[in-house]
This record gives C-alpha cells, sequence and structure tokens, in this order.
C-alpha cells in the first residue's frame, strides 16, 4: 500500500510540475549538508558529473519559471537534515521506547513537495571502531533494513519552511540485543523515490546483565588565552573583559568550570599568564593605543571572573602550561632555550600563587600535540616527565584492530618521558563546534557510541583513553557540561585525570618514532620573528645580570609573553608587543649610566700622574634596584696616557651616584680620548659608551727646575748681600782713627 501511494504521489507531481520533466536527471544528486563527520549533516554519494549538471540546469529552470519542484530537484543549496534529539542516551532494556526527532529544512530558492523520510538500521552491533568511521563518512553499504516511512508535513515545503519528523521504536522491534553501537540512519527521499540527504549516527544499547571492562577516560579541559600586554601593568589589548563576559569564550569556560566542579574525569590546563593579566587589570592599568598611553581604572568584572575561577578550581587536577604557553619547538630551534625553564618556573610560582598550592608543571603539552626529539629532550631537561601528544605525532606502524592504551614511552636525553596520546575521534566530539544546527545531538551520539565500541572490544587489560579538546577552542558550556555529566555515569567508563595515568599492562602497539613534519617546522613561530625577540632578549639578559637579586629577572615573562605559541601566524599582530618591550628594555639599561660628561666633557692631567673622577648613576627604584657594575676605561693612546690599576668593581643602591677616581700616568703632552664603558659581571658591555677628552702637559718638572733655578738665584744674591755686609764691617773695625792736622801757625 505504501508503495502504491508513493508510486502515485510521483505521478501526480511529475504531471502538475511544468519542470519535472527537465529535472528528473537530479533525482540521483545525493547530497552532503553536513559540517564534517561529527558536526553536521552525514555525508551521502557524491554526485557524478552529469547528475551535478543537471541539478544546476534544473534549479535553474525552476528558479525562472517559479513553479513548485520536486524535492532534490530544484534545491540551489543543500537542504538540511537535522537530527535534534536521541533518547534516552542508553536504553538498557528491550521494551525501552527509544525517541529520534528532527526537521529537514528547505534551503533552497523554490518549494518543493513529495518529501518523505526513511529511518534505516542494523540488527548488529559494529565490530570495529574503522567500521563505524566508515559508515560515519559514508563509505561501505547502507544499513540494510528500514521502518516507518511517512511524508513529511506539510506536503509542500517554502524556501526556509522547515517540517518536523519523528521516529519512535523499541531495541526490541530493531531486534537489537546484544551490547555495542549500532548504525542508524535517517534519509530524506523526494517524489522520485530518490534520495535527496542523509543523516548518519548512532544507537548505544546495553543490556542489563551485561558486564564489561571499564575503560579509564580523561578529558582535557584547557584555558589558554594570548597576552593581551607587552611590560608591568602596560596593556596593548583591551578585549579581556569582553572575553570573560558571560557568553563569551572565556565566561563559557569559567561556566563549565563551575557546572563540572565535582567531575572526576576533568584536568584543567591552565596558562598562568592569563592569571597575571587578570591581575594586572583587576588594577588600575595602562593601555597603549597607538601613540598614546591611557591610564584606566581597575576592571572589576576581570576580578570576579578570577575571584569566581579561583573557586571553581579550589579541588581540581590543575596542569600549568609554562608560562604565557610558549612554541617550546619554536624556542629551542632558534637557539632561546634557556626560556622554556623559566616559562616553568614562573608557571609553577604564579599556579601556586593563585590556587594556594602546587600545580603539575612536569606534564607539558605542546603546540597541536606535535613536538620533535630537539624539542623533547629540551623539556625532559627542565623537569617535564610526561607529554600530550596528538595520535599523529606517534602514529602506530600498523593500524591496531582494538583501541591501543593512551601511553607510550619516549626516550630523551634525560631518560624515559612518558607520552599521553589523546584519541582523535573523541577528542573531535568533546571540542566540537555545535553552531550547526543538529551537531551536538550528532556528537554527542558518536561520543557515546565511541566510548562504548572500545569496551566492547575484546581486550582484557585495562586501558586509558584520552579526549583533547583546540587549544584556545570555544566551548558551549551546555553541551560540554552534559557530555561530562553523562561520561561521568556510562557503566563503561571510569574517571582518570592526565596525573595519574598510568602506562597500560597489555599488549602495546609498535609505534613509529616521533613525527614531526616539514608542516608542523613551518607552523612553528617564523624565524624574522624570533630573530627580533632573542634581539631584544639579549638586551634584556643584561639588565638581569647586573641586578643583585638574583630572584629578579624583570622582563622574563614579558619575553615569554613574546614567545607565546598563540602568536603562531600572527607576527603582524605580536609585533608591537616586541616593540614595546624592547622599548622597556632600553629604558632599563638607561637608568644605570655614567654622568658628568655632558657638562665638562673635558679633562685635563699636569704633570705625569693624575686622577680622573668618574660618576655612575643608578636611577632604578623599587625592588631589585641594586645592581652591580665593573667600570671599564682606555684610552685611545696609550703611549700618551697609560690606564693604571683601579677597582673597577661598583655596588650602586637605587637612586644614588658612586665616583671611582680612576689613576693615569702622562707619558707626553697632547690631547688623547679616553673611553669609558659599564661592563657587566661576566664581561659584556652596558649600555652605550661615553667618551672623555684629557689633555696632558708636561709642565710640572720644568717648573720645578725653573723654580728650584729661581730659589738658588734668590739665595746667592742673599749669600752675596750677606757677605758684602760682612766685609764692610771687617774693614771698619780694623783701620786706626786718622789725626787732626793742626791750624797753621802754631808752630813758632
Amino acid at each position: 500500500m505504501t508503495r502504491k501511494i508513493t508510486l502515485l504521489a510521483a505521478l501526480t507531481a511529475t504531471l502538475l510540475s511544468p519542470a519535472a520533466v527537465a529535472l528528473q536527471g537530479t533525482a540521483n544528486a545525493q547530497t552532503n549538508t553536513g559540517a564534517g563527520t561529527l558536526s553536521g549533516t552525514g555525508a551521502g554519494a557524491t554526485p557524478n558529473a552529469q547528475s551535478t549538471a543537471e541539478a544546476t540546469t534544473g534549479a535553474t529552470t525552476g528558479a525562472t519559471t517559479g513553479t513548485t519542484a520536486p524535492a532534490g530537484a530544484a534545491i540551489r543549496q543543500a537542504p538540511q537534515l537535522v537530527v535534534e534529539t536521541m533518547t534516552p542516551d542508553v536504553p538498557r532494556d528491550p521494551a525501552t521506547e527509544i525517541r529520534i526527532s528532527g526537521s529537514f529544512v528547505n534551503t533552497g530558492s523554490q518549494t518543493i513537495s513529495g518529501i518523505r523520510v526513511r529511518m534505516h538500521y542494523a540488527s548488529q552491533p559494529f565490530l570495529r571502531r574503522a567500521d563505524m568511521q566508515a559508515f560515519a563518512n559514508g563509505q561501505g553499504a547502507q544499513p540494510p533494513a528500514w521502518r516507518d516511512e511517512h511524508y513529511l508535513q506539510p506536503g509542500t515545503l517554502a524556501p526556509s519552511e522547515k517540517a518536523p519528523w519523528e521516529f519512535v521504536f523499541t531495541p526490541q522491534q530493531l531486534s537489537v540485543s546484544q551490547f555495542g553501537a549500532y548504525p542508524i540512519m535517517i534519509e530524506v527521499l523526494d517524489a522520485f523515490g530518490q534520495q535527496v540527504t542523509v543523516q548518519r549516527t548512532f544507537l548505544t544499547y546495553m543490556p542489563q546483565d551485561a558486564r564489561v571492562p571499564r575503560t579509564r577516560l580523561a578529558m582535557v579541559m584547557p584555558i589558554v588565552d594570548q597576552p593581551r600586554r607587552a611590560v608591568d601593568s602596560t596593556f596593548l589589548d583591551n578585549g579581556l573583559p569582553a572575553t570573560m563576559a558571560s557568553g563569551k569564550r572565556l565566561g563559557n569556560l569559567l561556566k563549565i568550570a563551575q557546572s563540572t566542579s565535582s567531575a572526576k574525569n576533568l584536568t584543567w590546563v591552565l596558562d598562568p599568564a592569563l592569571l597575571d593579566d587578570a591581575r594586572a587589570m583587576g588594577s588600575p592599568y595602562a593601555l597603549k593605543t597607538k601613540d598614546k598611553v591611557e591610564n584606566r581604572p581597575a576592571d572589576v568584572s576581570v576580578t570576579a571572573w578570577l575571584t569566581a575561577l579561583h573557586k571553581a578550581l579550589a579541588k581540581a587536577p590543575v596542569v600549568a602550561t609554562p608560562y604565557a604557553d610558549p612554541d617550546v619547538a619554536a624556542l629551542v630551534h632558534n637557539g632561546v632555550d634557556d626560556s622554556t625553564k623559566a616559562a616553568i618556573e614562573a608557571a609553577r610560582l604564579v599556579g601556586r600563587d593563585f590556587l594556594g598550592r602546587d600545580v603539575v608543571t612536569d606534564v607539558n603539552w605542546p603546540v597541536n600535540g606535535r613536538i620533535d626529539y630537539d624539542g623533547l629532550d629540551q623539556l625532559a631537561t627542565d623537569g617535564v616527565d610526561t607529554v600530550l601528544l596528538d595520535e599523529a605525532a606517534l602514529p602506530p606502524v600498523t593500524p591496531p584492530l582494538t583501541t591501543p592504551d593512551a601511553s607510550a614511552t619516549l626516550n630523551s636525553v634525560n631518560g624515559p618521558v612518558t607520552a599521553l596520546i589523546s584519541d582523535p575521534v573523541l577528542s573531535e566530539a568533546l571540542g566540537a563546534d555545535i553552531s550547526v544546527p543538529g551537531s551536538a545531538a550528532l556528537n554527542r551520539r558518536r561520543f557515546i557510541a565511541e566510548t562504548a565500541m572500545i569496551a566492547s572490544e575484546p581486550v582484557s587489560a585495562a586501558r586509558t583513553v584520552i579526549a583533547v579538546p583546540p587549544r584556545r577552542w570555544s566551548p558551549d558550556p551546555a553541551y560540554v557540561t552534559s557530555l561530562v555529566k553523562t561520561a561521568g555515569v556510562l557503566p563503561w567508563l571510569a574517571p582518570a585525570t592526565l596525573d595519574a595515568v598510568k602506562q597500560g599492562k597489555g599488549l602495546a602497539p609498535v609505534r613509529s618514532d616521533l613525527t614531526y613534519t616539514d608542516q608542523d617546522r613551518h607552523d612553528e613561530l617564523g624565524k624574522p620573528y624570533m630573530k627580533s625577540v632573542r634581539r631584544v632578549g639579549r638586551r634584556a639578559d643584561l639588565t638581569a645580570v647586573i641586578t643583585t637579586s638574583q630572584d629578579i629577572d624583570v622582563f622574563d615573562p614579558a619575553l615569554l609573553r613574546l614567545s607565546s605559541s598563540a602568536w603562531r601566524g600572527r607576527g603582524e599582530a605580536a609585533a608591537p608587543y616586541v616593540t614595546q618591550v624592547g622599548t622597556a628594555v632600553d629604558d632599563r639599561i638607561r637608568q644605570v649610566s655614567i654622568t658628568g660628561n655632558e657638562q665638562s666633557p673635558l679633562r685635563t692631567l699636569a704633570g705625569t700622574n693624575g686622577e680622573v673622577p668618574i660618576s655612575v648613576r643608578n636611577s632604578l627604584t623599587g625592588r631589585g634596584s641594586e645592581v652591580s657594575v665593573r667600570l671599564k676605561v682606555t684610552s685611545e693612546q696609550p703611549r700618551l696616557l697609560r690606564i693604571e690599576n683601579y677597582n673597577d668593581e661598583m655596588t650602586i643602591m637605587g637612586g644614588q651616584n658612586q665616583t671611582v677616581r680612576v689613576p693615569m700616568r702622562v707619558l707626553a703632552s697632547g690631547q688623547t680620548t679616553v673611553k669609558v664603558q659599564l661592563m657587566t659581571g661576566d664581561g659584556r658591555r652596558y649600555g652605550a659608551p661615553v667618551e672623555l677628552t684629557v689633555r696632558t702637559t708636561g709642565y710640572t718638572g720644568i717648573a720645578l727646575v725653573i723654580v728650584g733655578a729661581a730659589l738658588v738665584v734668590m739665595l746667592a744674591a742673599v749669600v752675596m748681600r750677606v757677605l758684602r755686609r760682612r766685609g764692610t764691617r771687617r774693614t771698619t773695625t780694623a783701620a786706626p782713627p786718622r789725626p787732626t792736622s793742626a791750624p797753621a801757625g802754631n808752630e813758632s
């Protein structure tokens, strides 16, 4: 009877539609309306070139005439078949009512009619996960049995109009009796009985008396963002409050953390740099926009998010990425190896300060789950003993018949390292984009069915599987929370956390060596960008070397933010951060400098020996402001002026000056240049050199001769004068008195 009705409807549609004759060739076109294997409608058979061309022609004709055409004959876009609900998740009794419902939307430009929907199924479960994947991809035979074919109502669908559908049945009616995953295919047929589109999903059934070994399931929940400030409290991006708002990415992650705080199968992977940025924005901060800096008040919404996250993760297992989630592979390949250790230590300190307890830092999740042996060796040397990898990074040599344990062992220069390998299908289901209508239900069904298939495999040894979503995912809180809670109650799963995963005792598959492709290398932070980071890093290291407080490296967090994996493929967005950090480094270097040369660059030395005072100013303030430098003074003309030995070490408190008197020996008269350079303790130049002009004279020796000669002459004159006076006195004393002559005429 059903077949007669179908044929009658087809004949009626053919007679009533002027475009039908021109459109019949499109009936064989089978449309894939999905957004991938896990997040959209299922794939149908690919139409051949002829049917594709006919479909295009038919669509054009129908649009021109404006007539009603049978479904599949005149649709510009793929009709959308949506599976919206399927309940219950896991029926346990043969008589349990199972309900699958959804809708069909005419996404074309013409009205369609005569649409039928049919459900296909199989009474035997899948035997391998590979068979499930082939079914989801539309490969292989479709489920042989079908039931409950019926027409969609209303009978005609205008463009964008939706028609609901529903199937209700029991496991017993489908002859489903074993534990496992079963195929379900929803098929839409046009008025000619040709397939328009299909949707594939899974039914999981577990009898009450079934006993299966539990598979340990660990689910990773990353909270990783991008750097939003360069140094200190100066932000270059003000987008953090927006992404923390309710309904936005970080806001949704907070909601998941709050809703799953008691879940035992979650491990949170947290970037401590995000916490640092949030705390900085929770106080008054500066925002640099183009060429100006604006002072902003503390953002209370950011503080509220941070407080709520602290509460939600109070007892949850937390793995901290190295600070700012650096691109470890790029760091190693560009000679910035020491940054990884600094990032891990910074993560440990920030994580402990935030949660009030230690966080796990010896588990590392490389970018995209890929790392080569250079990066692995660096991580192992810096204390990492476990890496979380994508399956493509360590694939089995031959495809295994059953799901292998997630754990494997790698050898590094520092000894064995445990590799935890994520399951690609479970990871895709967990991190799926469910913005496509119906994708939430499909991904949920796939996740449940895949884990049931793993549990039903003929393996007696306990195994662990790991689901890892994309690093900077934007999850739907309702979907993820529901999936986490469902996984927590499925009778064939047991909860696990990353730090508790141990290598399985069963026979592990032989895996290939670490796979790191040319494309992986290309995806790293680029060499020109890393060169600029390395250049800034070398200058920043000078400021750390002269700081006497060894636990303070002022620019380490800033440099790690420059090395964040968030900048992959975003060099232009990262460039302002590099510039800002470089400017801050240069400003700090200038805070410790040689002073006094501006007012008096000329020094004069008279004589063969002399001292030139040289002052160094430390303008730094606050914690870590004390510095230790050395003073190097060099004469450009050693034959004219020689620098004598002096104490070149100086330790200067913040905000103070210190002067060194440098002894110099004059070898000849003239003028020369003396170069004064601050040096670090390990012999590197610090800041720009200062040049002093020194004028030397030989006047002091000549002056002594002249003065000496003058003294001799003066002394001789004094002696001669004294001798003359003495000679005069002696002559006067020795001569007798001369007689007085008698007056003339007294002789007679």
